[in-house]
């Protein structure tokens, strides 16, 4: 999943330059209506599971990500209405960190990025990013500690995903749907874990998985592939065309 899809103008944050804005609350979420997937973390299994399909996907450089998957046509997250609202009961992390974001700097270094082009950015209204003194208010700083845990959390799903996929129990689904006015669509590229395969595993790899707590995340995952069914019903409620369906990116 892209950063490019939510952040429209990020840029570094600067406590010169953005001295003297603010952020206003604004309870749209129009900035996530085109994401038809995003990064989810371990962590947030426990609670994405119950309405989110949960799958893997290859990104560049082969590295394996776990996304919810939010739509089933191109640019289109049915979890986000024509008001504007998530109406989702979790709202993942990914969202929730918006419209900060954690970039990759020379040198492994990481940064601090806002979208300019958030809408609840100014100069007149709303909670100020700096003090008189130009520090970090309770805004800012709330906003870089969960950017920090949100990071603990990402290099954590990380190692699971690693360890998932040299275990090899990774294999490619297609989903299909076939809607009951005779719209029929498919999204390819899909990875899931291949039950066959998991039993399969030498007890010592599940063992290693289990110590880590990954077995359950497993368990999760496959539970919440029942869920392919919620999105159908979803589309089947929105009349727009149908676009040709991407993979999960």
């Amino acid at each position: 999943m892209t950063d490019s899809v939510y952040y429209e103008k990020p840029v570094l944050l600067d406590r010169v330059k953005h001295r003297n804005f603010r952020v206003k609350p604004t309870s749209s979420y129009a900035f996530a209506r085109k994401a038809n997937s995003l990064f989810i973390a371990a962590v947030e299994f426990p609670e994405a599971f119950k309405e989110y399909p949960i799958v893997f996907s290859r990104q560049a450089g082969g590295r394996l990500v776990p996304l919810a998957m939010l739509g089933l046509r191109a640019r289109e997250n049915l979890f986000v209405d024509g008001e504007e609202r998530w109406t989702g009961s979790y709202v993942p992390a990914f969202v929730r960190r918006y419209p900060f974001v954690l970039a990759e700097l020379a040198g492994n270094q990481l940064g601090v990025c806002i979208d300019e082009a958030f809408a609840g950015l100014n100069q007149a209204e709303g909670e100020p990013l700096f003090d008189d003194s130009g520090a970090d208010t309770p805004l800012l700083k709330n906003a870089l500690d969960f950017l920090g845990r949100y990071q603990q959390e990402y290099v954590r799903t990380d190692l699971f995903c690693q360890r998932l996929d040299k275990a090899g129990v990774l294999r490619e689904m297609n989903a299909k749907a076939d809607l009951v006015d005779g719209r029929s669509f498919t999204v390819g590229g899909l990875l899931v874990v291949d039950e066959a395969k998991l039993m399969a595993l030498p007890d010592a790899t599940v063992l290693e998985l289990f110590r880590a707590g990954e077995m359950h995340l497993v368990s999760m995952h496959l539970a919440s592939l029942s869920n392919m069914k919620k999105l159908v019903d979803r589309v089947a409620e929105r009349q727009s065309p149908i676009q040709p369906a991407p993979k999960p990116a």
